[in-house]
């Protein structure tokens, strides 16, 4: 083979040779551009043209940024320190309560308070309040919105039961004289029967029911065996006193 031949055969292999390098490297550029446009679609989108699940969910799946914990709130901060857990007991009349106030600007001494018959009891600046039925968290809910914002602008306000035996007394002509406890509601009636019940000389028309305040009151209980609207409600520290007889 002359010379001149073999460089026309090498010239034309270069040809070739050159030609086959150009189209690789233009079926590289256009999967990169082709990847790159699949990146921005949504993955199952992505993945439906062909593009790489991985590569488009790397690509549109955000990094999880830390979720920080709520910060509580006045509002909780208040019902924890206002005691406001349920309680399974309710206040009740004759109840003892130590009820303090704390915040304050001015000092305001504690308050050693017992639940009148009526059910109330009267705190600072002559403020009364129904305590009666309620449990010590709810009363002391309700004494921090009546002062707060009204008279002060801060308050927490504490509402203790005292723990103390509760009694009250039967005395005269009943079989066992002497102070019981009170465990329970009672009425006048059942009193004197657990002081085992009135005498032979007993005047049931006219038992006296003395109330913790003073007050008096004479009960017929010939009528209130009748009638239970007759028959009043005990309360500790009250006194029962049945009279003797004349005849």
């Amino acid at each position: 083979m002359s010379i001149k031949n073999v460089g026309k055969r090498l010239g034309h292999w270069g040809a070739v040779c050159a030609l086959l390098l150009g189209g690789l490297h233009l079926a590289g550029c256009r999967t990169q551009s082709q990847e790159q446009q699949f990146a921005e679609l949504p993955p199952g989108l992505a993945a439906t043209l062909g593009a790489s699940p991985v590569a488009a969910t790397s690509a549109t799946t955000p990094a999880a940024a830390p979720v920080a914990a709520p910060a509580a709130g006045p509002a909780a901060v208040l019902a924890t320190t206002n005691g406001s857990s349920p309680e399974a007991e309710v206040l009740r009349v004759g109840d003892s309560l130590t009820i303090t106030f704390m915040d304050t600007p001015v000092t305001i001494p504690p308050f050693e308070e017992k639940i009148k018959e009526d059910g109330t009891i009267t705190l600072t600046l002559n403020q009364t309040f129904q305590a009666a039925g309620k449990t010590p968290g709810d009363l002391a809910k309700e004494i921090r919105a009546r002062y707060v914002p009204s008279f002060y602008k801060y308050m927490t306000v504490s509402v203790k039961q005292v723990e103390n035996t509760l009694w009250y007394y039967v005395d005269g002509e009943v079989k066992s004289p002497n102070r019981q406890i009170y465990a329970s509601r009672i009425t006048l009636l059942k009193a004197i029967a657990s002081a085992s019940g009135f005498t032979d000389f007993a005047n049931k028309r006219k038992v006296r029911l003395t109330r913790v305040d003073g007050r008096t009151q004479i009960v017929n209980c010939k009528k209130a065996l009748a009638n239970p609207n007759l028959d009043p409600e005990i309360y500790p520290g009250d006194k029962v006193y049945v009279p003797r007889r004349l005849w």
